[in-house]
């Protein structure tokens, strides 16, 4: 049975984290909300949670979802290198709406999906999923809608769309702001935008001088064609067809 935590009242909010990392440690999914919208989680390193979470979705292996951190400590961890200009823009754009890929390390004993060796990492500029996050340590995360629907942009739309498939149910209010996060491949020597969104790429530049933002004629969700697909907010996006969760 789902549980629902407003956690704009304050003698809820400690609550429903609580429920929320418990159940997360537990394998089972989470809705909270974050900067973009909301998203559908588990808990990385449980890979049986991974792939309910991809069920309830309508998705599979080849969708694979991004990460979520509470610090950037954690982002450290999970990555072969931060490269040339990881840690200035982890630096510079943490947390908020860029989503960042990198090679994940190879010691991780993690699933994910079809990742092709990366990871697409996040830390949220939202105080609950922070403080979720902070707790359960690195969740896949995915924007709370069944796939080829709308993202979520309130609990009451999470769960109208994902049910009882979700066991804890975060309500921080719609969405204040529901522009997906950017997307920067940073596992080739020129970072790469492979979805344009919140954090214009005028604002990286002033970080990492030289950034590939070509894109196809008739750039669009269908025409995105990465190296390897980084949906959360789907991080969602043009990779994708939805908007970010995780975002």
């Amino acid at each position: 049975m789902s549980v629902r935590y407003d956690c704009r009242d304050p003698r809820l909010r400690n609550a429903g984290i609580d429920a929320a990392v418990t159940a997360a440690r537990g394998g089972e999914l989470i809705v909270l909300p974050t900067d973009t919208v909301y998203g559908i989680a588990a808990d990385a390193f449980t890979p049986a949670a991974v792939t309910t979470m991809l069920a309830a979705k309508g998705r599979g292996r080849n969708m694979p979802p991004p990460v979520l951190v509470g610090t950037a400590r954690a982002a450290v961890a999970l990555v072969e290198d931060l490269g040339a200009f990881g840690q200035d823009l982890i630096d510079e754009f943490w947390p908020g709406a860029l989503t960042l890929v990198f090679r994940a390390s190879p010691t991780l004993l993690w699933d994910l999906g079809d990742t092709k060796g990366t990871v697409a990492l996040r830390m949220p500029l939202h105080p609950v999923a922070l403080d979720v996050l902070k707790q359960t340590g690195p969740l896949a995360t995915s924007s709370a809608n069944r796939h080829g629907q709308p993202a979520a942009i309130s609990a009451d739309e999470a769960e109208q769309q994902l049910g009882e498939a979700v066991s804890v149910y975060l309500d921080g209010g719609p969405c204040a702001d529901n522009i997906p996060s950017t997307i920067l491949d940073l596992t080739g020597s020129i970072p790469k935008v492979l979805r344009a969104g919140a954090i214009g790429v005028d604002r990286l530049r002033t970080v990492a001088a030289v950034i590939d933002d070509e894109q196809p004629p008739n750039y669009g969700a269908a025409d995105v064609k990465p190296a390897a697909p980084h949906p959360l907010d789907g991080s969602f996006g043009p990779v994708t067809g939805e908007p970010p969760a995780g975002g």
